[in-house]
């Protein structure tokens, strides 16, 4: 099931049965999570309930706020976290678990509660943007999946709504594909698209997210025709006259003068690949408007990021493509978040949970079941992010930790659609000064009642 088709009802996490099509995502993982469930049921802590906590010690270096992505993509991962014949062959033959491991995993099911942040909302260090209650057997051979779709999504999401804000409503279209794995390509233009982005070049994200596609040509187009004006000719027959034409294959002012001799004043766009893009941009909007074609737009693409497309404000610009950077994060390609134990069951009060937290220096943790408010001020302008043990902090802000699974079902599915329109509100209540490209700190400080510490 897609993020786009589905509407928020409930529906379980498989049936165990291992009877899907579709490929497992069970041994997406690391060797010693089983090592571990291993140990577990051996010395019987294996059932005990626990709770585990996804989050940020910090931000990249400068950055103000992160986005939380690819909470969807998850909930379809865990729905397919089934440990098949294939799988458990594997685990027998590499000795990697014992029989006890075997059969707990034949017969895996994760029938907790998760609870997280919403796509598309923003976080800050410290934010439990994703909490996994149950067992802890179900749910510490969750870490490795979670984490490795959330530190990639959430750092493209992060990285692409920096673009969006320094673009000041100018459209942003991500072509990352070539530059990055072929499903992480995937993911990416599923993130960058709830942070702001318009569109994708990215195919199979079109048709597994109903993402908006676009793309015309590239250099390779031009240069098998023997002159640029009949690689043109070509295109706007197949493409019809608002197609954007790429101008910078030989001489730009040559390529406008043959566009708009083959396309008319119609013609959609044109695009600029290279050179010295503020001054190229002023000198093709001159151009084209001495030509006539007032309407043609200006698209500009070349290894791009957030700095790059804001010292372009001032240029008359249409629109971008990035790839590149924002497919490797913008120089954070992850978003360093953990996974993290921090409450168990009491063994001598059932029911009732008791905080842990590791010790490490530099790696500390804060123990106990958290909760999460964003307090706004009374124009509405996030003041601070509130982390506490309080189950309904709505009587102090925004409430920010929703349902995803409970039971083992999934009951957070959305549409694609509401977590960009959440991330435009999201951004919106920060302060301005988050919206600053400038090195500074986290645009709110978090604050811990009581402190865990």
């Amino acid at each position: 099931m897609t993020t786009d088709e589905t509407t928020g009802g409930v529906h379980a996490l498989g049936d165990g049965t291992g009877a899907q099509q579709s490929a497992s995502t069970a041994l997406l993982t690391d060797h010693y999570e089983l090592t571990m469930l291993r140990g577990a049921l051996q010395s019987g802590v294996a059932h005990r309930r626990s709770v585990f906590e996804v989050f940020a010690r910090h931000l990249p270096i400068g950055r103000r706020y992160g986005v939380v992505a690819g909470t969807g993509r998850l909930i379809e991962a865990l729905a397919e976290f089934r440990f098949r014949d294939s799988e458990l062959d594997f685990l027998d033959r590499a000795g990697i678990t014992d029989r006890a491991t075997l059969e707990f995993l034949r017969g895996y099911q994760f029938r907790g509660d998760i609870w997280g942040y919403a796509e598309g909302d923003c976080y800050f260090p410290g934010s439990p943007i994703l909490v996994v209650d149950g067992t802890f057997a179900e749910a510490v051979v969750l870490e490795t999946i979670a984490l490795s779709i959330l530190n990639h999504d959430c750092a493209i999401a992060s990285a692409a709504s920096r673009m969006v804000t320094a673009a000041g409503g100018r459209p942003i279209i991500e072509m990352g594909s070539r530059r990055t794995h072929e499903r992480s390509a995937v993911a990416a233009a599923r993130a960058a698209y709830i942070a702001g982005f318009v569109s994708t070049s990215n195919l199979q994200a079109g048709l597994s997210y109903g993402i908006p596609t676009s793309g015309t040509s590239a250099h390779a187009f031009t240069l098998v025709h023997d002159t640029e004006k009949q690689a043109f000719a070509a295109q706007v027959a197949a493409l019809g006259e608002a197609t954007t034409l790429l101008v910078d294959t030989y001489d730009v002012a040559a390529a406008v003068r043959s566009a708009v001799a083959v396309a008319g004043s119609d013609l959609g766009a044109v695009r600029i690949d290279s050179g010295d893009l503020p001054v190229v941009a002023r000198e093709v909007r001159d151009q084209l408007d001495s030509l006539g074609a007032e309407k043609t737009r200006i698209v500009l693409t070349g290894d791009l990021d957030e700095y790059l497309i804001a010292g372009l404000a001032a240029a008359p610009v249409d629109g971008y493509g990035v790839g590149t950077s924002l497919v490797t994060g913008s120089g954070a390609p992850t978003a360093a978040l953990v996974y993290k134990m921090v409450a168990r069951e009491d063994p001598n009060r059932p029911g009732t949970l008791e905080p842990v937290a590791k010790r490490s220096v530099g790696k500390p943790s804060r123990g106990g079941r958290k909760w999460a408010a964003r307090e706004l001020d009374e124009g509405g302008v996030a003041v601070r992010e509130l982390v506490t043990e309080q189950p309904d902090p709505s009587d102090r802000g925004r409430p920010l930790l929703k349902p995803l699974i409970r039971e083992g079902k999934v009951v957070g599915d959305e549409h694609l659609s509401a977590a960009r329109e959440r991330h435009q509100r999201a951004v919106a209540e920060l302060p301005g000064h988050a919206r600053q490209l400038s090195r500074g700190y986290p645009a709110i400080p978090t604050v811990f009642e009581p402190d865990y510490d």
